[in-house]
This record gives C-alpha cells, sequence and structure tokens, in this order.
C-alpha cells in the first residue's frame, strides 16, 4: 500500500494557505497533471479525456512550453487551465528564495495563470509567503505515484478508487518519467469516475 497517496487531513491543517481540496455541492474531483507539457504524452493525455469531455488542470514547466509552444497551445485550444510549475522544475527546500522567486517569475512569461503548484510539493515558507499574493498555492488530497519507477500498478489503481473523495485534488503527470504507469492508470481512472458520475472540474 502506498502510505503517501493521500494527503491526511492533519497535514493539510498545518499549511491552510494552501489549496489541498476543494469540495464541490456534488460528486467533484479536479484533475491536474504536472511537469509537461510533452509533445507526445500530453496530446495522448488529452485525447483521454476528450472521450468523457473532461476539463483538467495542467500544471506547466515554463521550459517545456518554450521548447513545445503548439503542444501548450493545444492544452488551451481544448478549454483546458494551466498553472505555472517554475520555469525549471525547482525543488523549493534545495533553492534559494530569490532564485526560486526568479525561476516562478521566469515561467510567468510562457503561462499566464495565477495558480501555482511547487515542484514535488516542496516549498519553504519564505518562498510561500513571497507568491502567496500572486498565486493561488495548489497542492492535491490525491496522488496517482505514476512517477514510481517500480509501481504496483494494480494496487495504486485500487488506491485511488478507494480513496477518491468530493473535492478531492488528484494529480498524474504527463512526463517521460509516469508515461508508462500513466497509460495504465489514467484511462481505467477515468472509466472509474465516468462509472460512479463523479463531475471532473477546472481547479
Amino acid at each position: 500500500m502506498l502510505w503517501y497517496q493521500s494527503i491526511p487531513a492533519w497535514f493539510q491543517n498545518f499549511f491552510p494557505r494552501f489549496l489541498w481540496q476543494k469540495p464541490g455541492l456534488h460528486k467533484t474531483v479536479y484533475l491536474t497533471f504536472d511537469d509537461g507539457p510533452h509533445p507526445e504524452i500530453t496530446p495522448w493525455v488529452l485525447e483521454q479525456l476528450d472521450r468523457y469531455n473532461i476539463k483538467a488542470t495542467f500544471f506547466c514547466v515554463g521550459d517545456n512550453v518554450r521548447k513545445y509552444p503548439e503542444t501548450y497551445r493545444m492544452i488551451l485550444e481544448k478549454g483546458h487551465q494551466t498553472g505555472n510549475h517554475t520555469m525549471n522544475h525547482l525543488k523549493g527546500w534545495k533553492t534559494p528564495a530569490q532564485t526560486y522567486i526568479e525561476n516562478v517569475d521566469a515561467c510567468r512569461a510562457y503561462v499566464d495563470s495565477r495558480l501555482f503548484r511547487p515542484p514535488y510539493g516542496r516549498i519553504s515558507r519564505k518562498q510561500a509567503k513571497a507568491l502567496e499574493n500572486q498565486y493561488s498555492i495548489v497542492m492535491w488530497s490525491l496522488l496517482a505515484c505514476d512517477f514510481e519507477k517500480h509501481l504496483n500498478r494494480e494496487n495504486a489503481l485500487d488506491g485511488l478508487i478507494r480513496k477518491t473523495r468530493n473535492g478531492d485534488i488528484v494529480v498524474f503527470h504527463d512526463s517521460v518519467k509516469a508515461e508508462e504507469n500513466l497509460r495504465f492508470l489514467l484511462p481505467q481512472y477515468l472509466q472509474f469516475l465516468n462509472r460512479e458520475s463523479f463531475n471532473c472540474e477546472k481547479l
């Protein structure tokens, strides 16, 4: 079992200004995708979402948007939302605050959004304080774990299905590292959401 797949409420309460969940009036989840865009993987994700008329939020690395502008435009043209994921996918805990903030600003030249997700979910209090007036800092309550090299995919899918609740912000990754696991998990998870009549919305 992946003990960290679901983020417990007590942990979320330590950082109350971050967006961890967004409960709706009905059964609603918010699908998010990190680290793209990627010229092969992201279009495949968009095709899967199109099958169920689902809109999602893509947290994009600025340097990837610079390299693959056509793929980024495709995300927007299909009606999805985007968010800032730094220019170079920096680890906040290992990066000086000023360098980190400048990297977020560099991404803003490519990604026009007031949503920000720190890569790896790692951000210092000083970095967060500097950014929270400009951005909604978005975390998550449910993690697909598709980035795990030796993932037990059946267990990960079972965990996603069993733990999904109204208001969950769910993270997948449209990246090379996650591709094999993503191609297994995402179609079956979308089938589950459709079968159980969950609404899927943008943040």
